[in-house]
């Protein structure tokens, strides 16, 4: 037998699969689900039904689960964050901020104090072994690859990081998990931020945590165009919502402004102004030794991976113009190997 796995069971067919995997390979297996928003979710995800998925599914593969309850920590770490974020004219990733506090830092120590040397998820990525170290790989299914999101493992945690559906087709994974007979076979996927609902959505999650403030809306000839209800709510490129006059041509946020108290602003201008051949950098942090070699860049969770060389870690420079990307926004680097080797956070691109 194998060292005991723990395996981290979301409630979805991924992990599912990846807790029978991983048995199928001889290790000993114990799922655990971690409880983390306790108010409502319709997304797919964090839902009182997942905790209740995951346990079906560990009594079908006979194996122990246990939950455990970190609502505290994720309040704090990804909640509180993420409402500063969009107070300040930002646009977060929570997901990500939830796999950097709480998927591989607080399981991780639940992990040690528990004596599990291993620990699995369902995502699909790969742990790849390179002459420096182990380093996050994109997983096979380039259409469900999360690399983008994990980005923030420590290496250490990479080291004892155990990915089994990464080497394989979301189909693929569907089909063993009916093979299996688990009912998570044919289960959505989660969608969008679990703690946002799709009946009263960001706004009135928003809203009963901060006051949502109007903001000014102009041109960029410093024309005011229109007004916005609630400032905390515009990102870059977002073009409905804004308080434009009808019968224009199209208009895009292209700017948020929040720093002068009294004076919030947005600014729009055409489809053209999106573009931009430089990305400012608030952070950038190299995963090993830092790399000369052009690396590519992918700049949101579904976006495409793009080319590109990094300034003194405070900006990309694109090979080609490129959208804007919001503050707040995470951007990875990759090497030609689809390794990821580095990743930060955006800031504020001059127009």
């Amino acid at each position: 037998m194998s060292s005991p796995v723990m395996v981290a069971m979301s409630g979805g067919v991924d992990s599912s699969v990846a807790a029978a995997l991983l048995m199928d390979a001889g290790h000993e297996v114990v799922g655990v689900t971690m409880k983390l928003w306790g108010g409502p979710s319709d997304t797919g995800c964090c839902a009182v039904s997942d905790v209740v998925d995951a346990r079906r599914v560990a009594d079908r593969l006979g194996i122990e689960h246990h939950v455990f309850n970190f609502g505290e920590d994720f309040e704090r770490d990804v909640i509180e964050p993420y409402v500063a974020d969009h107070a300040a004219g930002r646009t977060p990733n929570p997901c990500i901020e939830c796999n950097r506090h709480l998927k591989f830092d607080r399981l991780v120590r639940r992990a040690d104090a528990l004596g599990f040397d291993m620990i699995a998820t369902g995502h699909h990525a790969r742990v790849v072994s390179t002459p420096a170290g182990p380093r996050l790989g994109r997983g096979f299914d380039a259409a469900k690859d999360q690399s983008y999101v994990l980005h923030v493992i420590e290496e250490s945690v990479l080291a004892r990081m155990l990915l089994p559906v990464g080497e394989l087709t979301k189909a693929d994974v569907r089909r063993l998990a009916m093979d299996l007979d688990l009912r998570t076979a044919q289960k959505p996927e989660s969608q969008d931020v679990c703690f946002i609902t799709n009946e009263h959505g960001r706004a009135a999650f928003l809203g009963q945590r901060i006051p949502l403030k109007p903001a000014a809306v102009f041109d960029r000839s410093g024309e005011q165009v229109g007004q916005v209800e609630s400032v905390e709510m515009v990102t870059i490129g977002q073009r409905k919502g804004l308080g434009l006059a009808g019968g224009t041509d199209p208009k895009y946020a292209v700017d948020v402004d929040v720093t002068a108290e009294g004076d919030r602003r947005v600014m729009v201008g055409e489809k053209a102004d999106l573009i931009a051949p430089v990305t400012e950098l608030e952070s950038w942090r190299w995963i090993g030794e830092a790399v000369d070699d052009p690396l590519r860049f992918q700049c949101s969770a579904h976006g495409r991976v793009e080319p590109g060389r990094l300034e003194d870690g405070r900006r990309v420079v694109w090979d080609e113009p490129h959208r804007r990307i919001a503050a707040g926004q995470s951007v990875v680097g990759y090497d030609a190997g689809d390794v990821v080797v580095g990743g930060g956070i955006a800031g504020r691109t001059p127009l």
